[in-house]
């Protein structure tokens, strides 16, 4: 074993009425984890509802570490498996690696209009006049790629200049990537709330990666009592939400004030058009891949 490996992979091929049995006796073993893969041949469709089918054959691996043996696992598995034989095993050595950030060799800086970046950290952008903000793509909160978000962002790029100097909202915030693109593009102050104590603690995270400080950005799950009105208020959240809070979002915009909403369905766009046009006007529409983002300035 050399210094650089810390995990050790034990394949057994396996039959799917062994699969429980042959998981089970590697847990027992010591394995930190047990995987299950489909040998390459065998489709597995749409299962029935209620049902979680195998693959009639398949390898299960487990992953030991480093510092255990071939011989340690064999004589354990063994042991596990009394009075069954042992199967064929196969071991392999696994170079230790920074395995959070593997999957992001396939994601590189995205371009948002004119001059947003969102770059993965460790990677640069050489685009001249390039306002990059540093974030690493998330399954939980998503930073850009989804189209909901990528209009927000394409928005917040085009109107750099009413966002200079002004007071901003994130209703919603999740990753906080809104939020921190808004002060990047010179945002005064924003407000990034979430009922989602994750969402806050992400966005705190990326707000102390981004350099900004907790003055010009703060994130709470919820508004103090004597928050004001906003310049921009940004909310990338599901359409019958929005219509559902509608009187309270219009309240958090001034007049004159800038409204931004996505998570829509270009179906569902009239929709919530028609829950805030008594208040907004000048509303304009831009769609992506099926989603739309709704923009609007505030009259009431």
């Amino acid at each position: 074993m050399t210094p650089e490996t810390s995990w050790l992979q034990v394949h057994l091929p396996c039959l799917q009425e062994d699969a429980e049995r042959f998981e089970s006796a590697l847990l027992a073993a010591g394995a930190v984890s047990v995987t299950l893969r489909e040998p390459g041949d065998e489709p597995l469709l749409e299962p029935q509802p209620g049902t979680t089918p195998l693959w009639s054959r398949m390898t299960i691996t487990g992953l030991f570490p480093g510092t255990d043996t071939a011989t340690g696992i064999r004589d354990r598995l063994q042991a596990a498996l009394q009075p069954a034989a042992l199967p064929a095993l196969t071991f392999e050595a696994l170079a230790d690696r920074a395995w959070e950030r593997e999957w992001l060799r396939d994601f590189g800086p995205m371009q948002f209009g004119e001059r947003l970046w969102i770059c993965p950290h460790g990677q640069t952008v050489n685009a001249e006049n390039a306002l990059v903000l540093h974030l690493d793509p998330g399954l939980a909160f998503g930073t850009g790629t989804h189209p909901t978000t990528a209009l927000c962002l394409r928005w917040l790029d085009a109107h750099a200049a009413q966002l200079a100097g002004s007071q901003v909202l994130d209703f919603g915030c999740g990753s906080g990537i809104l939020g921190l693109a808004a002060a990047l593009l010179g945002a005064r102050q924003v407000h990034c709330t979430d009922i989602d104590p994750q969402a806050i603690t992400a966005t705190e995270a990326n707000r102390a990666a981004a350099g900004l400080s907790a003055t010009q950005l703060v994130a709470q799950q919820e508004l103090p009592s004597n928050a004001g009105p906003v310049d921009i208020l940004l909310a990338n959240i599901l359409a019958s939400t929005l219509v559902e809070l509608a009187p309270q979002l219009t309240h958090r915009v001034r007049t004159g004030g800038q409204l931004i909403l996505s998570g829509v369905l270009e179906e569902q766009a009239d929709d919530v058009k028609n829950a805030y046009q008594t208040e907004f006007t000048d509303f304009e529409i831009e769609s992506m891949d099926g989603w739309t983002r709704l923009s609007a300035t505030r009259v009431g």
